[in-house]
């Protein structure tokens, strides 16, 4: 083998183990977390005033820690983009129990 087929050989090999090892890190997770007990009511926040012109308030949610229902609060948030419309996280009742549907900008 050549040197320059060595290193034509060697360059694919490491893009395919680059390639391999982010692939995994960029895939959404499958399925859903099903939790058996539904959340509690949210929690009324007292939010003060906007830091700047244009923020959003997002209103915070329970979120599941594996063990039991946690408090993230909500926040100011600048938008993506024009006319950016946030939706709430929600929790969804199913046969098998609740899930949560992250917020999101749309």
């Amino acid at each position: 083998m050549t040197p320059r087929q060595f290193c034509h050989t060697a360059l694919g090999i490491l893009l395919l183990a680059g390639f391999i090892l982010v692939t995994p890190a960029c895939a959404a997770p499958r399925g859903r977390l099903y939790v058996r007990v539904g959340p509690p009511a949210p929690i009324v926040e007292m939010r003060i005033g906007a830091p700047g012109p244009g923020y959003i308030w997002v209103p915070g949610y329970h979120m599941w820690n594996g063990g039991a229902y946690v408090w993230a609060p909500g926040r100011w948030m600048l938008p993506p983009r024009a006319r950016a419309v946030w939706v709430p996280a929600r929790w969804v009742r199913e046969r098998r129990g609740w899930y949560l549907v992250e917020g999101h900008w749309r």
